[in-house]
């Protein structure tokens, strides 16, 4: 077995059971000290949307508020109503490292389950997009997770989560899938040979955060449910990049309120 003087940075002296010195409690306190702002908690149902297209149709039809208690550094929180469910949305959190970054922030300010929606591309061609993939579990092809669980291959969703999710798409207008996807830092980097790897591992889409949220989640104790909405093919044929009607925000919102409303029913009937 390799020292650690051996191995690659990113596998090296990662001390999963130590705590962090530096956490997100002590990042938000002297952000509100800094900023003179009150603890005030956010909405339990938050939402990443990292190509920010939800936020802009709520704020387009004039139905979101900025949340002034979110003091965070880089990004805006928004509350949003969505037939009588509060939601907090977090807009253009692109990427693992900044995705788990918001997510570490937004549990430790309230949130109870987080969903992520995020666009991705199609590696299987299942059918056209758009579409949906509850994704399951997401390969590791980016650096985050391995600060919070051990090399492997897989990042798995949580697994009552999924339990609490059989059936809830049926009806909708828009498609859900259910599967694994592939998850990396280097977008650009998707080559041909790349992607026919994926493809003979039976992935669906590839995204960029789903890998490491999951670990996150597990690693944490949380509520974390990722979507990949599969709008494009990596550019490859014209007219690319269709999410549908309101760039696919009416289709994903729908998928966030039958997400909280399963979600929740099961965490109640544990109370």
């Amino acid at each position: 077995m390799k020292s650690d003087d051996e191995l690659p940075p990113i596998l090296a002296e990662k001390h999963y059971g130590s705590p962090s010195a530096f956490t997100p409690e002590s990042l938000l306190r002297e952000a509100r000290r800094q900023k003179k702002a009150a603890e005030e908690p956010v909405p339990e149902v938050c939402l990443l949307d990292p190509d920010g297209d939800i936020v802009r149709q709520i704020k387009a039809e004039g139905r979101g508020r900025r949340h002034d208690g979110w003091v965070c550094y880089h990004t805006d929180l928004y509350i949003f109503e969505e037939d009588g469910l509060t939601v907090g949305i977090v807009g253009c959190a692109v990427g693992a490292s900044f995705a788990v970054l918001v997510a570490e922030e937004l549990f430790a300010s309230g949130c109870k389950l987080l969903i992520s929606v995020t666009s991705s591309g199609q590696i299987a061609p299942v059918q056209p997009p758009p579409y949906f993939i509850l994704i399951e579990r997401a390969l590791r092809d980016e650096g985050t997770s391995y600060h919070y669980l051990p090399p492997a291959q897989y990042s798995d969703a949580p697994e009552a989560l999924l339990k609490a999710l059989d059936g809830a798409f049926d009806g909708l207008n828009a498609p859900v899938r259910r599967g694994a996807t592939w998850t990396t830092d280097a977008p650009f980097r998707e080559t041909a040979q790349a992607i026919e790897a994926m493809r003979r591992r039976g992935l669906l889409a590839v995204e960029m955060e789903a890998a490491a949220l999951y670990a996150y989640a597990q690693a944490r104790g949380k509520s974390v449910v990722c979507f990949a909405h599969v709008t494009n093919q990596m550019g490859q044929i014209d007219g690319d990049f269709e999410k549908g009607d309101a760039n696919g925000t009416l289709d994903a919102l729908a998928i966030v309120r039958r997400t909280a409303a399963r979600v929740c029913d099961v965490e109640a009937a544990r109370v």
